[in-house]
């Protein structure tokens, strides 16, 4: 007799780029109780490499096919964020659960409606904003937890890079499409470390911002600046810019008592300096970076524990990223 802890769970990739070669397709592979049935791909000869080099039996080129599969239980959205909104309400119409990449959506207006319609619906919906699972970020919480540096006062971050040789080539990048995401790298790095904080830290109750095209390389934005508030009373600032003389990403939560040093998405030692001890810890990240999200949400699924990404949260995120970019 199937139960619903014995039931295996079949997922669809809609879109699989990059992102599910190694960060979160074989995530779904590995997790107890999942299997991926289908993948999907606008070009049918890369949707086919794809599914035989990962050992998946079925392959489309339409979205509606995959989303309609009778054969499909669940629809991971891997695609551009210009494309989230679209694709996730008919995967709600569908009535199937989905897990969509984040942002998402490019704005904080199409994502309240994804969600509200999925709530509606009463289906569950993920959003991979994965850092909320990995262990290094898990012991920052409990290091904060503890009260390891007495009250939380402040956290900055400093997120540069050079513009890379396809940004100087003028060569077209989705990334950096104001249509596809008007806050350019912003759009695609920015909403892990937001987003991360507020799950530290506790949701913001108002930011400010000014955002503008510097290097005119491409459509999309390319320096922001922005200054925040949490509902605790912690404050906040930040500085994205990508066309800078080097790579450099640095986190500092500081406290009463210390401070704790970390980077978003350097897997780097995470550091705690306090009145009794300096500790220096090294965490590395699983090979699938995505395995304890997608792990979390077959543990959801059974009601044995909630997922992290699973609530309001992340359409929190889009609505800080819609003030910092000056969207409202």
């Amino acid at each position: 007799m199937q139960t619903n802890s014995t039931k295996v769970i079949r997922w669809g990739i809609l879109g699989c780029g990059d992102v599910t070669e190694l960060k979160s397709g074989p995530a779904y592979q590995k997790t107890r109780g999942f299997k991926i049935e289908a993948v999907m791909r606008r070009d049918a000869i890369k949707a086919a490499d794809y599914a035989k080099r990962h050992n998946i039996d079925k392959f489309y080129s339409d979205a509606d096919e995959l989303i309609n599969d009778s054969e499909i239980d669940a629809i991971y959205i891997a695609t551009p964020p210009d494309t989230h909104h679209y694709y996730g309400l008919k995967v709600a119409l569908a009535g199937k659960i989905c897990c969509i990449e984040k942002p998402l959506a490019p704005s904080y207006a199409a994502s309240l409606e994804i969600y509200e319609t999925f709530k509606a619906k009463k289906i569950p919906l993920f959003v991979a904003y994965y850092r909320r699972t990995l262990p290094r970020f898990e012991q920052i919480k409990t290091w904060l937890n503890d009260n390891k540096i007495g009250i939380v006062r402040s956290i900055r971050w400093n997120l540069t890079k050079t513009a890379s040789p396809q940004d100087l080539s003028k060569e077209y990048n989705w990334r950096t499409d104001a249509n596809v995401a008007p806050g350019g790298y912003f759009d695609d790095l920015a909403s892990h470390g937001l987003d991360l904080f507020t799950f530290l830290l506790g949701d913001i109750k108002d930011v400010s911002g000014y955002s503008l095209n510097q290097q005119g390389l491409y459509s999309a934005k390319d320096a922001i600046t922005a200054s925040w508030l949490h509902e605790s009373g912690i404050t906040g600032n930040g500085n994205w810019n990508f066309g800078s003389n080097k790579r450099e990403d640095s986190v500092e939560i500081s406290g009463s008592k210390g401070k704790i040093n970390f980077s978003v998405f350097e897997n780097e030692p995470i550091k705690l300096i306090n009145e009794e001890d300096e500790i220096e810890l090294f965490i590395e990240h699983p090979e699938n970076v995505q395995i304890h999200h997608v792990e979390r949400i077959r543990e959801h699924l059974l009601g044995n524990r909630e997922h992290p990404s699973a609530d309001f949260s992340s359409i929190h995120t889009s609505w800080v990223m819609d003030k910092i970019l000056g969207e409202f």
